[in-house]
């Protein structure tokens, strides 16, 4: 029953996404999108890598014949494009055999099995969807953010920022100054996000098809709540970033025409009054708080418990998005502070579930959750306090991030001590008359 109200509040959600973005932003939502690429050539995005999430409940030979049919429908989808003179985009050219083949193995799950493991393909298939849809869903709900918020804030996060030393024009230019080499290491691991995320959740569910079950708590689940949850904020509080709005803009969007000076990154803003500034309907609002902050935390938090390339991974994967987010204009520097703390209330928000909401976990939940909107309604109402007792704000800011932290590790670390061992079994009288004053007693059962 649990799966399947989750699948209705899914479908709500995306027939929700998808009228609001064709009422007020008049562009397709999810759902069209997601259709078309059945048959037109899909945007880059994680479709084989949905795919390969959904690999982890079939055997091996099921993993190579999905693949296999996968690269097969490719192929002819490149071949009929290419016999019929269609254009198609430089990286545009395969994706479709991975959604159909999704697709079809759903089909499969309801035609040929049954029980258990009808629900093992569907949740599978579930789970690869989720992926590829997310990112649809995510991209419909810019297009909304841009069209239904005229006006920006970032004036005040640019003020706020002051407390923090104006981060992103430091590192801004740090990367101008590294060469192409630099920028286009870190232009590969902001970019590639959800391969980074791919990676992590098939070392997680690796031994999916062998013990027939998903783990109880594993990185996707994050990933996709981040992703729920995060976007909702644009709305609240709507910022494109300091590439945009104190710079020249990026690709292609924006520019300098609606900045609010051509300061970005070798003129730090001037303490002035903030207000609202008008900006074009194009530009996402996607700033606060950083999500890809946010989604690289939870990536860092879920190889902790990996091998040791993995844990480097996860480490520089971190890093280097964090050096990318400030170092191209993408955010400001309280954009950071405010996506860890929302990636780890999230984590522990799914992990308190998971262990029956827990009263330590719950505690936590609620600090990050005071966190984090004493965080946003500081840089809405108090940004001018705070970047003129920059001294005084600053530390405070890098403090309510170190008690998060701090929490979450401790709340963790309690978790992983609380290992209550089973009572000692003895035998019933009877049993001990029957077994004699000889009988070697029952050895104690393993500690868990």
């Amino acid at each position: 029953m649990l799966w399947a109200a989750a699948a209705v509040v899914a479908l709500g959600f995306l027939i929700g996404v998808e009228v609001v973005a064709r009422r007020y932003a008049g562009a397709s939502g999810p759902i069209t999108l997601q259709t078309r690429e059945l048959i037109l050539p899909p945007k880059p995005g994680p479709l084989y890598g949905g795919l390969a999430l959904m690999m982890v409940v079939l055997t091996w030979r099921q993993r190579f014949i999905a693949l296999g049919s996968a690269i097969a429908i490719d192929v002819v989808f490149v071949l009929g494009r290419w016999a019929a003179g269609v254009e198609v985009p430089e990286g545009q050219a395969f994706g479709n055999g991975a959604l159909w083949v999704m697709l079809g193995c759903a089909v499969f799950a309801f035609v040929r099995r049954t029980g258990q493991e009808r629900l093992l393909l569907l949740k599978g298939v579930g789970l690869g969807l989720l992926l590829v849809t997310g990112r649809k869903t995510g991209d419909a709900w810019l297009a909304i953010t841009s069209q239904t918020r005229p006006t920006v804030l970032d004036p005040y996060v640019a003020m706020a920022d002051h407390a923090l030393g104006n981060p992103s024009w430091l590192v801004g230019r740090v990367v101008e100054a590294s060469g192409s080499a630099g920028s286009l290491l870190l232009h590969f691991v902001y970019g590639e996000l959800a391969v980074a995320a791919v990676v992590v959740a098939l070392y997680q569910l690796r031994k999916v098809s062998a013990e027939r079950r998903f783990p109880r708590h594993h990185l996707v689940r994050t990933f996709l709540l981040i992703g729920l949850l995060g976007p909702a904020f644009y709305m609240i509080f709507p910022v494109v970033g300091p590439v945009f709005a104190y710079g020249p803009g990026a690709s292609g969007t924006g520019g300098v025409e609606w900045a609010v000076a051509n300061l970005w990154p070798h003129t730090t803003p001037p303490v002035t009054l903030p207000h609202p500034v008008p900006y074009d309907g194009i530009t996402p609002r996607n700033c606060m708080p950083s999500l890809h902050t946010a989604w690289a935390t939870a990536i860092f938090i879920h190889t902790r418990k990996g091998p040791r390339t993995l844990r480097y991974a996860g480490t520089f994967w971190l890093v280097a998005t964090l050096i990318a987010t400030l170092g191209f204009g993408y955010h400001y520097g309280v954009d950071l502070v405010a996506g860890v703390v929302f990636a780890l209330t999230t984590e522990m928000a799914l992990r308190t579930f998971d262990r029956g909401w827990d009263r330590s976990g719950m505690r936590f939940v609620g600090w990050g959750t005071a966190v984090f909107s004493a965080l946003l309604l500081s840089y809405r109402y108090l940004s001018m306090e705070m970047a003129e007792h920059r001294w005084v704000a600053g530390p405070l800011v890098l403090l309510a991030l170190a008690s998060v932290i701090y929490g979450y590790l401790r709340t963790t670390r309690k978790w992983a001590s609380d290992v209550v061992p089973f009572p000692r079994q003895t035998r019933r009288p009877e049993a001990e008359a029957a077994a004699g004053p000889d009988a070697a007693p029952e050895a104690a059962p393993e500690l868990v």
